[in-house]
């Protein structure tokens, strides 16, 4: 897995390979994970491997992709794009903030910090598809609330950058630091709670 290619997502195996690579990347970081080990996880061979992903980079950013755009499809199934903001927000919130705080969220983040000066493209990779696909939807959202007298934001796209800080606030600095790898439901929800409220008075018309 040396030179970059294109990713081909076809075949009834493509699931598998992502499974498989998703399972050693959180076990082993990136550097760690072997293509013997991906495939063996993936339950296929080293040729079905390289057929999908040429290279190891392109494996990881597909997996990261993937996990960020089911945490943003969740959440969209479940907003009604007419609510009003603070059913939005909440619900916007809930989602987020314990992705941000999960397993995943935080081996990903670890390994783009990493590999940064190496491989800067596995970093832009999960920004791309993560923080900013994420601060493209609410400032969508925040454009029909405006439209709507709902809200009074001067600048959605910073606005959407703040929202998202807020659900950093707290718990995802513990879990970085490796302070806390678990919290309770109710910790989650006072974070949800402080961060809906605190961007309302702020922003709410």
């Amino acid at each position: 897995m040396n030179q970059p290619g294109t990713i081909v997502r076809t075949g009834r195996k493509f699931d598998q390979v992502i499974k498989g690579a998703r399972a050693v990347f959180m076990a082993d970081g990136f550097e760690g994970a072997s293509v013997d080990d991906i495939a063996r996880a993936a339950g296929v061979s080293k040729a079905t491997l390289y057929s999908y992903f040429p290279d190891k980079r392109l494996l990881f950013m597909e997996v990261a992709t993937t996990e960020c755009r089911h945490m943003a499809d969740r959440a969209l199934e479940l907003i009604e794009e007419t609510a009003p903001p603070r059913e939005v927000l909440t619900i916007a919130a809930e989602q987020l903030v314990p992705f941000l705080l999960s397993p995943f969220a935080q081996q990903c983040f670890r390994i783009c910090v990493a590999e940064r000066e190496r491989f800067p493209e596995l970093g832009r990779a999960f920004y791309a598809n993560g923080p900013e696909m994420g601060r493209q939807r609410l400032s969508a959202y925040f454009l029909e609330a405006m439209a709507r007298g709902e809200l009074n934001i001067s600048d959605v796209d910073m606005a959407a950058e703040q929202f998202s800080e807020l659900c950093r606030a707290k718990l995802w600095v513990r879990a970085v630091f490796g302070i806390q790898s678990e919290f309770t439901q109710q910790e989650i929800d006072d974070v949800v709670r402080n961060a809906v409220e605190t961007f309302l008075a702020r922003y709410e018309a």
